[in-house]
């Protein structure tokens, strides 16, 4: 007797990929297979955020109204999702046990907010400001939603594991994150940070890149996306071309791009800096771009750049899509509307 078997496995792409293997045996023991029928068929994730030329969240879109190509070639949108806090569900996608296979969930998003810490006048004056201000960026949030709070200065500190209790959040955020240390570290209820990121390990970080590649190896377990937002100054290395300064991300930034997009996690950036441009803000633009979020200047408007993000953390929509056919390596991600007009931010690397 032949009988058929499944097996599910993931694969790496924008957070969830699906392979679906369907192979022949004998049942025989220890005869070899008489035939043997492969069939690969991948699926993609894609988190895509979309606003519209005032900077407000598009909701109620639907599937006809996204394209996507990988690498160039259509990849075929199977189905479409939006995860938020104003369009009536909050029911995100998360991978189960069997290698990726969808399932729901009621509890609603995962946000970390991350201030990266300065005593440098340029940064201080707007980090403080911004900070002042901070609890408009929860308006976008449910009591569903679950927050946590990290910062980095010489090392990351972990302030707030994840928790709905967003008050509390908005006050570490708000009142204590420059001016004390932070309390015995109290574990998330169900979904935390702890398992993969301890006071220890976060104590053993020394750039800003190696805080986001620990906090995303941290979140990578959890379900469904994430939005981190960063409220820093940026980072990456100088340098000089014909007696102009300029600058480029380091090593480490790549690997911490890797943990982000391993973990389905958005990197929203607010950058503090009191200045009109500096060399160290293309790290916040970078990675932004890259992982699917958004990178605004608080300069001169505090306030409309608080509202900007805060738009963006109301919900986004979840692309199922078919991969094409694609040659190993790294290929563009292009996510577009085809009938309306508005911005999308969705993670543009997919490695193969």
């Amino acid at each position: 007797m032949i009988r058929p078997h499944l097996v599910v496995g993931p694969v790496a792409g924008v957070g969830v990929g699906l392979v679906w293997l369907l192979s022949v045996a004998a049942s025989a023991a220890g005869q070899p297979p008489r035939s043997s029928d492969r069939v690969d068929v991948a699926r993609l994730i894609v988190d895509a955020r979309v606003l519209n030329e005032d900077g407000e969240p598009m909701l109620g879109l639907e599937l006809s109204d996204f394209q996507v190509r990988v690498g160039g070639q259509p990849a075929r949108v199977e189905s479409v999702q939006w995860i938020g806090g104003e369009a009536g569900t909050d029911v995100p996608i998360l991978a189960s046990s069997l290698g990726g296979v969808p399932e729901r969930t009621a509890r609603g998003r995962l946000v970390v907010f991350v201030v990266q810490k300065s005593l440098d006048r340029d940064r201080l004056v707007g980090l403080l400001r911004l900070l002042q201000n901070t609890g408009r960026l929860f308006s976008a949030l449910t009591p569903t939603d679950r927050v946590a709070v990290l910062s980095f200065d010489s090392h990351l500190k972990i302030w707030l594991d994840f928790t709905d209790d967003l008050e509390r959040a908005q006050r570490v955020l708000a009142d204590e994150v420059m001016f004390r240390e932070p309390a015995a570290l109290e574990p998330g209820n169900g979904v935390s940070l702890t398992p993969k990121l301890s006071r220890a390990s976060a104590g053993e970080t020394y750039t800003i890149e190696d805080a986001l590649r620990v906090l995303g190896d941290a979140l990578e377990p959890l379900p469904g996306s994430k939005s981190v937002v960063l409220l820093g100054h940026g980072f990456g290395e100088l340098t000089v071309t014909l007696g102009v300064l300029g600058g480029r991300p380091t090593r480490r930034y790549g690997e911490a791009r890797d943990a982000l997009y391993g973990a389905r996690a958005a990197v929203f950036s607010l950058d503090v800096t009191d200045v009109d441009y500096h060399t160290f803000e293309h790290g916040l633009e970078t990675v932004s771009a890259e992982t699917g979020g958004l990178f605004v200047r608080t300069r001169n408007r505090v306030i409309g750049a608080i509202e900007e993000v805060a738009h963006a953390l109301v919900g986004h929509y979840v692309l199922f899509t078919e991969l094409p056919d694609l040659d190993a390596g790294t290929h563009r991600i292009e996510v577009e509307l085809t009938r309306t007009e508005g911005s999308v931010f969705a993670r543009t690397i997919y490695d193969h």
